[in-house]
């Protein structure tokens, strides 16, 4: 199955950021060695006003041109929805897509996203026409808000972003699916190692984001090829019905003289 991103299909489940990489070569690679078809450019730190970056943003495209993919320009750094709105239309002229990742941080420590703000940002510019994927904590009441608002994607963290804790809240995560069943869930934020990822996809979730597990690696093209691998065998974990956990035992060699298909 392919990912829906407002009604866009792509046969890559994983979204990957551009920046912390050693060079723009191994950014490239590890891009490609991903499988990935999204690419996320943050346009506050390359300063569009004075459009400066520019050289980045046409490297960028010229990558996703290759695996016919989408830049989602993101919002990252802003503290307030106004500052993130104008940014957006910033995005949108100069990216010429209506795709937008919308962040408003509300906290400087663990760069917590501040769920009044967001909520402000995303009606805001859902009435302006975006697409918006919100990046938003696990908390199931804000996620509802944003789908009730228009977010057909929701992206709540797995951890503190670029901490590479993995799912701090699996309960938390698993209720988010659970009670939007109906919402494309990508897991943004956190994400330490390829077995964290393949876990967010085993609880149904339809994608994850990641950016500094890549680039910080001491092989960024390899783990991110390893990453395009984990999200394939979680994903075919969960369409293939994972067992259910038992409290007991049981044996899984035939019984002795018992036909394997007379046992329960």
């Amino acid at each position: 199955m392919s990912l829906n991103i407002y009604g866009q299909k792509l046969e890559s489940r994983l979204l990957i950021g551009s920046a912390l990489y050693p060079s723009p070569q191994v950014m490239k690679e590890a891009i490609l060695a991903s499988g990935s078809q999204v690419v996320t450019l943050s346009l506050k730190r390359q300063n569009p006003a004075e459009k400066s970056g520019q050289q980045i943003w046409r490297y960028l495209q010229e990558i996703v041109k290759q695996t016919d993919g989408h830049l989602l320009p993101n919002t990252a750094g802003c503290k307030t929805a106004k500052e993130a709105v104008t940014l957006a239309h910033m995005s949108r002229e100069i990216c010429q897509t209506d795709w937008i990742k919308l962040e408003v941080i509300g906290d400087d420590y663990n760069l917590q996203p501040d769920p009044i703000e967001l909520l402000y940002a995303a009606e805001q510019l859902i009435k302006d026409g975006f697409k918006v994927l919100p990046y938003c904590t696990d908390d199931l009441v804000v996620c509802q808000r944003l789908y009730d608002l228009g977010c057909q994607v929701i992206m709540p963290w797995a951890s503190p972003i670029g901490t590479g804790k993995g799912l701090m809240n699996p309960y938390n995560l698993e209720t988010i699916r659970f009670r939007l069943p109906d919402a494309t869930l990508i897991l943004d934020a956190g994400i330490g190692k390829p077995s964290d990822a393949c876990l967010a996809m085993e609880m149904g979730y339809d994608g994850v984001l990641l950016n500094s597990a890549v680039a910080l690696a001491d092989n960024p093209v390899l783990m991110a090829k390893a990453f395009g691998q984990a999200l394939q065998a979680g994903e075919q974990g969960y369409v293939a019905g994972i067992m259910e956990q038992r409290q007991t035992a049981h044996p899984s060699t035939p019984t002795l003289d018992t036909p394997f298909w007379h046992q329960n």
